[in-house]
């Protein structure tokens, strides 16, 4: 037995709508949220947000913005699990950076003005995967949800 289009849409947005649930726990628990971490929560609520649209005017443009949201905060996710495990450099705004060649004066309004939460660390982990490694492989797969519905036609 397959699944409807809008089965397939209600699993796909319903996925995002537990994702960010699931954020919010985890920030209720202790764990508060990086920028980029906030920056992987607005492409769910547009996923959540589109997929009620879909249910009343349900249509494949619709079915591809929603692939394209869930992929959006995906990608996201994938740079941001890269950035805490320093194949990259993250946004300046949240991360450590090189400080040796600094003077005392920067390094000091540097401290400063440093976010309360950095990026380039890993809070928590599951099987060594981050939070958002977690987000960027569910939200690749939310995304191909998206797509096989924008592809069905019943």
């Amino acid at each position: 037995m397959s699944m409807t289009r809008a089965q397939i849409v209600t699993t796909a947005a319903g996925g995002s709508v537990l994702l960010l649930g699931g954020a919010f726990l985890f920030q209720i628990a202790g764990y508060p949220p990086c920028e980029m971490c906030l920056w992987q929560r607005w492409p769910h609520a547009f996923a959540f947000v589109i997929g009620i649209a879909f249910l009343v005017i349900p249509n494949r443009l619709l079915a591809l913005l929603g692939a394209l949201a869930a992929a959006t905060t995906g990608l996201i996710g994938m740079y941001h699990a890269g950035v805490e495990q320093k194949w990259w450099s993250g946004p300046s705004t949240c991360t450590s950076g090189d400080i040796s060649n600094l003077t005392p004066e920067q390094l000091l309004e540097q401290i400063m003005a440093a976010p309360l939460v950095r990026c380039d660390e890993i809070p928590w982990a599951l099987a060594g995967i981050s939070m958002a490694g977690w987000n960027a492989i569910i939200s690749l797969f939310l995304a191909g949800l998206w797509i096989v519905a924008a592809r069905r036609s019943d």
